[in-house]
């Protein structure tokens, strides 16, 4: 697989996601791509062998930037050790994983390099091509927040699998119920300030 670097112009996100599959990717081949096209929108998961790409809509940034900001001022607030990492690639060669979460963050401790984060955000506006909870199983990460539909699903890692559950065990007093309706603010200061307001 050959992939030729060109300047890509920078245009407003697209009112629709969209995404691509490729099979039969190698190891290699995903790093030159994810290098090569290392663009503002584009994110990859890569998978054993397959290559998904998928580019934000308009909707899809105004979402995962709300949530960050949101849980960010949150742990402010409550004076918590959360520390953002927003969407940095994380790869496992050894099980042929890689992706780029739309938030993630550790609690209580700072990542180090080659480490994963404890909790990895993705915000799905289109069904993804492969399956977000197998990809990060093979990754180790060890709760995952998928937002879609206006809600949040929490996943906790256990063993090969993850299992759903009803709060963050990172963030237990978090109550994602109120982050989502806060996120769906059109004014992205109105819900900081109610927020704060709450919190007291």
């Amino acid at each position: 697989m050959v992939i030729a670097a060109a300047p890509v112009p920078e245009t407003p996100p697209a009112s629709v996601e969209q995404r691509i599959l490729v099979n039969g990717v190698s190891w290699k081949d995903y790093i030159i791509a994810r290098e090569a096209l290392d663009t503002p929108g584009l994110r990859m998961t890569y998978c054993e062998g397959t290559l998904e790409l998928r580019t934000s809509s308009f909707a899809h940034e105004v979402d995962k930037t709300s949530i960050a900001r949101l849980v960010e001022l949150y742990g402010f607030l409550r004076r918590l050790r959360l520390n953002g990492y927003g969407s940095t690639t994380f790869r496992r060669e050894a099980r042929q994983r890689g992706c780029e979460p739309d938030e993630c963050y550790c609690a209580g401790r700072a990542i180090k390099e080659a480490e994963f984060p404890d909790i990895a955000l993705e915000v799905i506006h289109t069904n993804p091509l492969l399956d977000k909870l197998h990809v990060y199983v093979g990754l180790g990460v060890p709760e995952l927040w998928l937002f879609r539909h206006g809600a949040f699903e929490i996943y906790r890692l256990a063993g090969d699998h993850y299992d759903r559950i009803e709060r963050s065990g990172f963030l237990p007093e978090l109550d994602l119920a109120l982050i989502a309706r806060l996120a769906a603010y059109p004014d992205q200061q109105d819900a900081l300030d109610e927020l704060r307001r709450l919190l007291g």
